[in-house]
């Protein structure tokens, strides 16, 4: 989703890693846009995001999910099942971020119409290029739908 002027892009990071958390926000202020991110550390407070409730009910949409698999109360996979269940979100872009080797979550994340699977690099340099690219891509050379 191209960004309009002047007006920051909504990204939502839905990441239980502390470490991994903030490197991503770090890579992302770094970028060439203008964003907004915000943090959610469960796939539960992912849905509640998105839908709206509790303690988020002026949440704006995000232009760009970044999803992480691994995640307690609610898993990876089961959040990316519901955003594309939902009418009002199937549209917005996910990016899985993920520390698996296992073959077979990717291809599931896959088959749940991920936009895109990222193995997460162990280097902080690379780790940093990688979520800048994902920002480059994602949301100023994508046109989407």
């Amino acid at each position: 989703m191209p960004q309009a002027a002047n007006r920051p892009v909504d990204v939502l990071l839905v990441e239980d890693d502390p470490d991994d958390g903030d490197l991503m926000i770090e890579a992302l202020q770094e970028g060439e846009l203008a964003l907004c991110t915000v943090l959610v550390k469960d796939g539960e407070q992912a849905l509640d995001y998105l839908r709206r409730q509790g303690a988020f009910a002026c949440a704006a949409l995000p232009g760009l999910i970044l999803l992480d698999l691994h995640l307690p109360r609610v898993n990876g996979h089961e959040v990316l099942a519901e955003i594309r269940r939902d009418e009002a979100l199937r549209r917005i872009p996910v990016v899985v971020l993920t520390a698996t080797d296992n073959e077979k979550a990717i291809l599931d994340a896959y088959d749940l119409h991920a936009n895109c699977c990222v193995r997460k690099p162990t280097d902080q340099e690379q780790f940093a290029r990688v979520v800048q690219k994902i920002e480059r891509f994602w949301l100023r050379f994508n046109q989407g739908p």
